[in-house]
């Protein structure tokens, strides 16, 4: 039996065709566990379960579509059995100022990052494994303390999943259901590639983060694999900041003397 403990055990995995949720589902099949596949990217998805040797059921879902959550966590449940894990990766940001997002782009961002997350929680703890403790992660970010300029409420969705996870872990506890949260610094995934392409960019980038380098998606699946594993049985309601000490550098940026 391996340290963590995951062999065997069912897990449902919004976000499986992005960067992160494919590392994540990687690091879960390494372990032997038995996963059932999400997203609306049906390309990605199929990408994901390539990588996988096609072990796992995979499911095209639209989290805005609140309908249709339930039906298709119902169907992966018939598939790989009663879900003992659920990790939330899944999530957009709209690249807009506040001042010109509409209505329905804040609304989408909502939908996608936050109320997803209760509905998919919902239904995981409606067909989970009762002869099994439960555990639930949720990526949140950064961004849910620290604001993103033009993020057209990206941070505000995401702290709102953070309070929402904590609640969660309050309310479900008592149920054998533990909930927590992973946020991410910067990363590299395919969607953020872009902003690393100039070499001078990348090194500025890392020249201000503590741990002087880039995170990979690898970093945030060890740390959701811990919490989805026994070995974290008295966690719930933490927030794990994977971000090599990036916000920890507030009060670097106070210009100042040097003394002596």
């Amino acid at each position: 039996m391996s340290w963590l403990d995951l062999t065997d055990r069912t897990v449902l995995l919004t976000g499986a065709a992005g960067g992160i949720g494919r590392a994540i589902a990687a690091a879960f099949d390494a372990q032997g566990a038995r996963l059932a596949l999400f997203d609306r990217d049906t390309t990605g998805l199929e990408a994901t379960s390539a990588l996988l040797a096609d072990r796992h059921p995979a499911f095209t879902l639209d989290l805005a579509e609140g309908d249709r959550i339930a039906p298709a966590m119902e169907a992966a449940s018939t598939a790989i059995g009663a879900p003992q894990i659920l990790v939330n990766v899944a999530a957009m940001s709209v690249p807009r100022a506040l001042a010109e997002v509409s209505e329905a782009e804040f609304a989408r961002q909502i939908a996608v990052n936050t109320t997803a997350a209760l509905l998919t929680g919902q239904a995981f703890l409606r067909q989970r494994d009762r002869d099994q403790p439960g555990a639930i992660t949720n990526i949140s970010s950064i961004a849910a303390t620290h604001s993103v300029p033009n993020g057209a409420g990206y941070s505000a969705s995401k702290a709102a999943l953070t309070m929402l996870t904590r609640q969660l872990a309050v309310e479900w506890g008592p149920e054998g259901v533990r909930c927590n949260l992973v946020s991410p610094g910067l990363i590299l995934t395919p969607l953020s590639q872009a902003f690393y392409a100039d070499p001078a960019d990348r090194a500025a980038r890392e020249a201000v983060v503590p741990a002087r380098r880039i995170g990979r998606p690898e970093d945030i699946a060890d740390a959701v694999l811990y919490l989805s594993s026994p070995r974290a049985s008295y966690v719930s309601g933490a927030d794990i900041v994977v971000d090599g000490g990036f916000t920890q550098t507030l009060m670097t940026h106070i210009p100042r003397k040097r003394m002596g």
